[in-house]
């Protein structure tokens, strides 16, 4: 239970990008991949963005990925799901949970409860118990759903891939913790969580088709194609600029501080972040080469 709700939760950005089995991996050889060389005088990081949901049939990932984490001695991930002995089920209930004779009801407005109702009730799950669920735990559950609807499972995410890689041969940092992430998303006002919610209900009608553009873009590389996508779908959504300020922007500079530590070091590091943290203007590689480090997409 405690790994299951962690792997749902690491999907807490909009950019957790899944991907299909009509995936060509002879055809990937030729396209960069969504993979990142970082050199200081010391060292080198790899930085790879994350799709936290996958199918199977997706791996062996391609060479160039698998390639950098054999150089590395050090993974490095959002959140280290694999390890949550220390989740605090009974807290996550209270930020994620209505208690007593509160409800989400009493927290949106009629038009956004009445459409969490209608798409949970598309899933078979009763009203009494989404109103029971914190608006940013509904956002998430949505999302969650919607993925498995599409046959895509996190157990085959690449954190959790990589992460049974290194499992017992390598070091394993987080860059933040299953902990961070829920203060994060619980810490948000009401009419934050509600902002974030209905911008992941707008999406769901649409989802499987962007799910195939951000796709096609992240197999051949291209940063500007995807960040074109996530611009026009959530970045300039004005309705939630202030939650993707939090949920991007200060976590990137957040990253970005981590990342320099391991520069620092002698050792080879291989960084996942969900691919949405790479991108743009005020994305971690930009940060990094403002900063003066060396990096180069591979």
């Amino acid at each position: 239970m405690r790994k299951h709700i962690a792997r749902i939760l690491t999907i807490l950005l909009i950019f957790s990008y899944v991907c299909s089995s009509a995936y060509a991996k002879d055809a990937a050889q030729t396209h960069k991949d969504f993979l990142w060389e970082v050199q200081s005088k010391t060292t080198t990081v790899y930085l790879l963005g994350s799709i936290h949901f996958m199918k199977k049939e997706f791996y062996p990932l391609n060479k160039r990925i698998e390639d950098a984490f054999d150089k590395s001695t050090v993974l490095a991930v959002e959140a280290n799901v694999d390890d949550v002995s220390k989740l605090d089920i009974q807290g996550l209930m209270e930020k994620a949970f209505y208690t007593s004779d509160d409800t989400l009801e009493k927290h949106v407005s009629k038009e956004t409860y009445e459409r969490v109702k209608k798409e949970f009730e598309a899933f078979g799950i009763p009203a009494w118990l989404t109103n029971k669920q914190k608006p940013w735990f509904l956002s998430l559950t949505l999302e969650s759903l919607e993925l498995v609807k599409l046959g895509f499972d996190p157990s085959y995410g690449i954190d959790v891939h990589f992460l049974s890689e290194a499992s017992g041969k390598k070091k394993i940092k987080e860059l933040e913790s299953i902990d961070y992430q829920i203060n994060l998303l619980s810490g948000f006002s009401d009419s934050e969580q509600e902002a974030f919610l209905l911008s992941t209900l707008k999406d769901l009608n649409s989802y499987e088709k962007e799910v195939d553009k951000l796709l096609d873009a992240w197999v051949s590389g291209d940063t500007s194609g995807m960040e074109s996508i996530l611009r026009e779908s959530v970045i300039e959504d004005k309705e939630t600029a202030s939650v993707y300020d939090k949920l991007l922007y200060e976590r990137n500079r957040n990253m970005v501080s981590k990342i320099e530590g391991y520069l620092k070091t002698g050792e080879t590091h291989f960084v996942v972040v969900g691919a949405g943290h790479l991108l743009g203007e005020k994305g971690i590689i930009n940060l990094l080469r403002q900063k003066g480090y060396d990096t180069e997409q591979l």
